[in-house]
């Protein structure tokens, strides 16, 4: 029972709840992250969104089933190893979907409507969509991008269009990475394990590649130097020698685009050299100087917002 209970778990990866993190990003730049009553409907939407994404890790794999079992890491995964019988598997997501998608309703009915469409997606993408060149890479970003606006949305914020297009863009070249890594890893055996990776020219999966990490850094400067302040008129005289400016145009948060840009370099870099973007949420924990980097972009994220703009 206990053995049961651990492959569950594990099938359930909690790994990967990590992505779900990006719900918070709603609540850090609206300015309401000292907010009570946000605070808790934030990490409400955290965890419906760990339930939803659960259920459907346990549904790919049972769709994956006869893959994972080609596969030299995926074969151990406990449904393709046979731990988990697929009737339970099913069962299990089901359950979960039950039950989140009422009290995500009554979070918000946009929160609803963000996780119903994740879990539609999902679903498609996990039968059919996963087979489709170009597609499947789309499906994954929009996963992200709704997790992102589900946070924004059980909060009833708002952020500019320029946040949205940095959040896909962020999306597509995670996205885009994972497959250049897959590809890679795979080689010759790509067919056996996913067939889209066949159409996945290596010049294509290295144009598009360049071509979000671009996009990924310019639409986060915009938004940077575009971001309304959290107090509109505040006059800021810190670090200036006395010199006054109104907060609305000190740009501040330009100060972290450098940050953003080495973080996009460093993953490149790993994608290439190190050939492990396989796995996002992996990469991002275990290398070093992206992790360092991560943090140093949040510390000074909230030190703008939450320090200079109070």
């Amino acid at each position: 029972m206990v053995k049961l209970f651990w492959a569950i778990l594990k099938a359930s990866r909690p790994r990967q709840w990590i992505k779900n993190f990006a719900v918070f990003a709603g609540l850090i730049f609206s300015g309401t992250l000292l907010d009570p009553t946000n605070q808790i409907k934030t990490f409400e939407a955290f965890a419906l969104f760990c339930a939803f994404s659960s259920a459907t890790y346990l549904l790919n794999d049972v769709f994956d089933i006869e893959r994972d079992q080609l596969h030299p890491f995926k074969r151990k995964r406990p449904i393709a190893s046979g731990l988990i019988p697929i009737p339970l598997a099913v069962g299990l997501a089901l359950a979960a979907i039950a039950v989140s998608l009422p009290l995500s309703y009554g979070l918000s009915p946009n929160f609803f409507f963000a996780g119903l469409t994740y879990l539609t997606l999902q679903l498609f993408y996990s039968s059919y969509l996963k087979q489709v060149i170009l597609i499947d890479v789309l499906v994954i970003a929009a996963g992200f991008v709704l997790r992102v606006y589900a946070g924004v949305w059980a909060i009833d914020a708002h952020l500019n269009v320029w946040f949205l297009l940095s959040v896909t863009s962020f999306a597509l070249f995670l996205a885009i990475g994972k497959r250049r890594s897959e590809r890679t890893l795979m080689e010759s055996q790509a067919a056996r394990h996913r067939e889209t990776l066949l159409h996945y020219p290596e010049n294509l999966l290295d144009i598009l590649t360049s071509m979000f990490a671009n996009s990924t850094w310019l639409t986060y400067a915009f938004f940077a130097f575009l971001q309304s302040p959290i107090q509109a008129g505040h006059v800021v005289t810190r670090f200036l020698g006395g010199f006054e400016i109104p907060f609305s145009e000190a740009k501040y948060l330009m100060v972290t685009v450098p940050v953003v840009l080495y973080a996009v370099m460093r993953y490149l870099y790993i994608i290439y050299e190190k050939k492990e973007g396989e796995s996002p949420e992996r990469v991002i924990l275990t290398d070093t100087p992206l992790l360092a980097a991560v943090l140093i972009w949040a510390v000074l994220v909230l030190g703008i917002i939450y320090y200079l703009g109070a």
